[in-house]
């Protein structure tokens, strides 16, 4: 017998769902932000935290929690907006799901249940930061964080990441490939597929790193290519976007959604790392890369591209925010979802060409501080010069 407490706990996540969600005051002219999140673990569907027999649960406690819903992929099909989202549970395992929305800012819905995964890895403990990208090939592939226990090291909390690699053409089937190998480097997380052969081949972004926390000789995001993405194998990984001291990447940096492509650049939305007193600060950037070969460089504005505010710099993992999904609707629209501090998903809107303006027109950081503050007196001088001119 159904527990009558389920649809006072459903009638919850209805409103949730049902809320419209509305731009927030916050202005930069580069991107817009909301009121909401899109999601958070409150939009977790009721049936997969309780159970509803009443017989076998009369007190109609929560059997299996959920503590977050963070790190989405993303994908825009047929006019819909998909989110594979990291859901993480009371217990810290963590586990892909669909969420959907027709707005792509509101009404998202997770599918009744979560992605199952091929279990084709006896030693994977967890998975989690699923990217999406929608290949030429015509497969859409989820590239995540497969993490195991590393045997070698008797420290309980030493852990060996590796780069696990799915394909699907409906999100509901998923095909498990061989994890991704990079040769020259023991460790991956934050790797992501370029959406389109290079030289014929497949191409990935990596993060090369000497340990699971630990970037050590790493010196940012890599770029590497492999004949076959079912037994992918890197051996070159050509850094692209450095570590760079006293700058938002300082202590690591590592590849977010899959790039955009424009109509000048490739853009990628990455994030930065650096230490402060209170901890690791975790932010976004954005640069562009050659339409014709994407591991050239060609703009890099200065600074961060999204920060945390506000309510996003509270939760599981303070002063963070991080993005590994973006969706480009038909119109060219782009939501950027972002997670703020492992706890709850956020979007941010623009279009390729505001994104676009942002590469070409922001200037590169001069980095020091002599050089930056001359840098922002010219811009105030011209800008004297305008205002001198008002009638």
């Amino acid at each position: 017998m159904l527990h009558k407490q389920y649809y006072i706990e459903q009638e919850k996540v209805d409103r949730l769902i049902a809320r419209k969600n509305q731009k927030s005051s916050f202005y930069n002219g580069i991107y817009d932000r909301y009121e909401y999140p899109v999601l958070t673990r409150d939009f977790a569907p009721v049936h997969w935290r309780y159970d509803l027999d009443q017989e076998a649960n009369p007190y109609f406690m929560e059997r299996l929690g959920i503590n977050a819903v963070m790190n989405s992929g993303a994908v825009c099909l047929n006019g819909k907006y998909y989110l594979v989202v990291r859901v993480e549970g009371n217990d810290r395992k963590s586990f892909f799901a669909v969420a959907e929305s027709d707005t792509g800012i509101d009404g998202f819905h997770f599918w009744d249940y979560p992605v199952v995964l091929p279990d084709t890895c006896p030693e994977e403990t967890n998975v989690y930061d699923m990217r999406l990208t929608q290949h030429e090939d015509g497969w859409i592939y989820g590239v995540f964080c497969s993490e195991s226990k590393d045997k070698d090291n008797p420290d309980l909390s030493a852990a060996v990441a590796a780069a696990g690699i799915v394909r699907t053409k409906d999100l509901k089937t998923w095909e498990r490939l061989d994890n991704l190998k990079t040769l020259r480097s023991p460790q991956q997380r934050n790797v992501v597929l370029h959406p389109e052969f290079v030289d014929g081949k497949y191409a990935f972004y990596t993060r090369p790193m000497d340990g699971f926390i630990e970037t050590g000789s790493g010196g940012g995001i890599g770029f590497g290519l492999c004949e076959d993405i079912r037994h992918g194998v890197i051996d070159e990984e050509k850094i692209i976007s450095r570590r760079i001291y006293h700058t938002l990447t300082e202590a690591k940096n590592g590849a977010g959604a899959p790039p955009i492509k424009g109509k000048k650049y490739w853009i990628h939305i990455a994030h930065g790392v650096r230490a402060t007193a209170a901890g690791l600060r975790y932010v976004l950037y954005v640069f562009g890369t050659d339409l014709k070969d994407p591991a050239k460089v060609t703009a890099e504005p200065s600074g961060v591209f999204l920060v945390p505010l506000g309510d996003e710099r509270v939760g599981d993992v303070s002063n963070v925010v991080f993005t590994n999904g973006a969706a480009v609707g038909e119109n060219g629209d782009v939501y950027i979802y972002y997670a703020s501090c492992d706890t709850r998903m956020h979007v941010a809107s623009t279009t390729i060409d505001r994104l676009e303006e942002y590469l070409q027109a922001t200037p590169e950081d001069p980095l020091r501080s002599a050089d930056c503050v001359r840098q922002r007196c010219e811009m105030i001088q011209r800008n004297m010069e305008i205002l001198g001119q008002r009638t």
